[in-house]
């Protein structure tokens, strides 16, 4: 059948019984991925000026909530919805890379409550959204340190990893347990044990070397070319520190519950209409 489709059917070698829809979905992935090609773009947009990787920072939740006399678990909850709506859009519109920061490790330290209810939303988003991932080719990983978060979520994140790495479409990244200043550390502490072991030579650290030892080495485009950050607010907060060096910010006052496809619409304008010079001239 993969014959028939013009492209090879990849199954990662492993001990994974692999439901059959992974394997089904997996078969025409390739056309999926020619037909998103042919999508029409917004207007004013251009497919050749689409960032090849978006961060995402989704905040204003709890502002949200407040000011409608709601909970802070009513805030948290539209997460999964606008998550999904983004991932389509990302994908339909050729953005190859789409990072997600869904729990940093400072949100580790809020309230237990808070926090079970925050995780068990994106637990139930993967899960709910893994087989429309699998028929659109896309790829799901997760960076992060995922041992402080509930067995459960780390099952279902291990499931999904694994039956889409063979996916080639857009490659879903979602940052939970994550900060940026830890993944540095780690990575220096790699590097640092390298040395110490003979591995590699002082005279061999460059860049390149560290950044294959940052969590984002699993993506092709590793550093954003666009950072969103949603609710008006105009910090990184600890979020890909080294990948974000020449990055274009953009900073949205609409609060996550309320952003949708005029906004993201809106963002990727933005970034087209800049000048990137990486430090040179124009």
């Amino acid at each position: 059948m993969s014959k028939l489709l013009g492209f090879k059917l990849v199954i990662p070698e492993d001990h994974v019984v692999w439901p059959s829809w992974v394997v089904l979905n997996t078969l025409v992935a390739a056309e999926l991925v020619n037909l998103s090609q042919q999508v029409e773009l917004p207007a004013g947009l251009r497919r050749e000026l689409m960032p090849k990787h978006v961060g995402l920072i989704p905040d204003g939740h709890r502002r949200w909530a407040h000011q409608r006399g709601l909970s802070v678990q009513q805030g948290h909850s539209t997460i999964g919805r606008r998550l999904t709506e983004l991932t389509r859009l990302c994908d339909k519109w050729g953005v190859q890379v789409l990072t997600v920061y869904g729990v940093s490790t400072e949100t580790l330290t809020r309230p237990k409550e808070e926090l079970d209810f925050l995780v068990s939303i994106f637990e139930e988003w993967v899960k709910s959204n893994m087989e429309e991932w699998a028929r659109q080719n896309i790829r799901f990983s997760v960076i992060g340190n995922k041992s402080p978060l509930p067995r459960s979520i780390e099952q279902v994140l291990s499931e999904a990893e694994v039956a889409l790495k063979a996916n080639s479409g857009l490659h879903l990244m979602v940052a939970l347990g994550y900060g940026g200043r830890y993944e540095i550390l780690q990575a220096c502490k790699s590097v640092s044990s390298k040395v110490k072991d003979g591995l590699i030579q002082l005279q061999d650290i460059d860049e390149s070397l560290f950044e294959q030892e940052l969590q984002t080495k699993c993506t092709k485009f590793p550093s954003p070319d666009l950072l969103i950050r949603t609710g008006g607010e105009c910090r990184v907060s600890n979020f890909m520190l080294w990948q974000l060096a020449y990055s274009e910010f953009y900073f949205s006052k609409t609060f996550f519950p309320n952003y949708g496809e005029a906004d993201f619409i809106e963002a990727l304008s933005s970034f087209q209409q800049r000048q990137r010079r990486y430090g040179g001239r124009s």
